[in-house]
């Protein structure tokens, strides 16, 4: 995810980040470490959560605001355009609940997005990939640019673990080759597929839709 912030947007420009699911705030750490100013609500399901970040861990950066809430209900009511980035890492006993993870819901954050904002998502997922795929197809039914980002063993269906999905409203608007090139000199190189390698990826797939 901080890959994908990095490259799309110049270093140092602030930017109003919507953060789905707290966890640490890592990601709202490092976004005011490494863009000052950048205005941040975060809307976590889980109070036990909060509580333990605020008594465990360093204060939070003040441009950073913490509600207990449902992703989905803070999506909702929150106005049109109003986000460069909208970062959503929403669990419940290991899985994406399926009221975050269909093609209305990725509809809803479109909406709220700005229009050239950026959608990220974190993707727990198992060989063979079944849910990463429903979820690419939720997002390019919405979005005119997806590209997915993932540990090169993962594409290739020999472990479990997380992938990154990236989406924006404007077609080549993600940084895919610099970003390719980015994540191939990581410890654990990964691998990005977009445009051919991602339909290929997805062949066959429908988006999940709130009726199921």
């Amino acid at each position: 995810m901080a890959a994908v912030v990095d490259l799309a947007a110049p270093p140092g420009r602030p930017l109003a980040a919507l953060h789905l699911g707290g966890g640490a705030l890592t990601l709202p750490r490092w976004l005011a470490a490494t863009r000052p100013g950048s205005p941040q609500r975060v809307v976590e399901r889980d109070p036990a959560v909060v509580e333990l970040v605020r008594r465990e861990l360093p204060p939070t950066p003040a441009e950073v605001a913490v509600e207990i809430g449902d992703a989905r209900d803070a999506v909702s009511v929150a106005p049109s355009g109003a986000y460069d980035l909208v970062l959503a890492d929403v669990y419940r006993a290991a899985r994406m609940p399926r009221h975050v993870a269909s093609v209305e819901f990725v509809a809803e954050v479109a909406r709220v997005l700005h229009p050239d904002g950026v959608y990220l998502v974190n993707v727990t997922d198992l060989p063979p990939l079944v849910f990463s795929r429903t979820q690419v197809a939720a997002l390019r039914a919405v979005f005119a640019d997806v590209c997915l980002v993932a540990d090169r063993r993962m594409l290739r269906g020999r472990r479990y673990g997380n992938l990154v999905l990236a989406a924006a409203h404007h077609p080549d608007r993600l940084p895919v080759r610099r970003l390719a090139a980015r994540v191939a000199r990581d410890p654990v190189p990964g691998g990005v597929l977009h445009a051919a390698t991602l339909d290929a990826f997805a062949a066959g797939t429908r988006p999940a839709t709130d009726a199921g």
